[in-house]
């Protein structure tokens, strides 16, 4: 896949940094809870507690938000498009999210916990956590656009 760097606005990415941070702290602000997303899942399909309802809203909104951008804008970048109409794409997109998955159980949590609140919150093992996701993301792509050769 070919990615138009025409299609890239800072304004865009200004805006969508903006309300990732806005979002996050309101979550701390409002209940005292951190966005990690993983550890947000996690909690409400494994331990079923009683004050579960935030995390459905909280990922409900997440799962919305993309359909929603997309009624919203008139073309939505080809960067930005799943092209899921063929087995491999299928089979490519369940081992990223089962990788995704197994590294935030290994780092006890993920780039929302870590890169966005803890980063925020100067700790040492979310600095730790955030250089490991960067390099594996530069290796990944590395490794897929220049070695295998897509």
């Amino acid at each position: 896949m070919q990615v138009d760097i025409a299609s890239f606005t800072p304004w865009s990415a200004l805006l969508g940094g903006v309300l990732i941070g806005l979002a996050a702290a309101l979550l701390y602000l409002g209940i005292g809870r951190i966005a990690g997303v993983s550890g947000i899942f996690g909690k409400l399909v494994c331990d079923q507690e009683a004050n579960s309802g935030w995390r459905f809203a909280f990922l409900i909104g997440l799962i919305l938000s993309a359909p929603l951008w997309n009624a919203l804008v008139a073309e939505t970048p080809p960067a930005f498009r799943l092209h899921l109409d063929n087995p491999q794409s299928w089979a490519i997109f369940c081992v990223a999210g089962l990788a995704v998955g197994f590294g935030s159980r290994m780092a006890n949590g993920c780039t929302s916990g870590h890169g966005i609140c803890g980063l925020a919150r100067f700790s040492r093992r979310s600095l730790v956590a955030v250089l490991g996701f960067m390099t594996g993301g530069v290796w990944s792509v590395y490794l897929v656009r220049h070695l295998l050769g897509d």
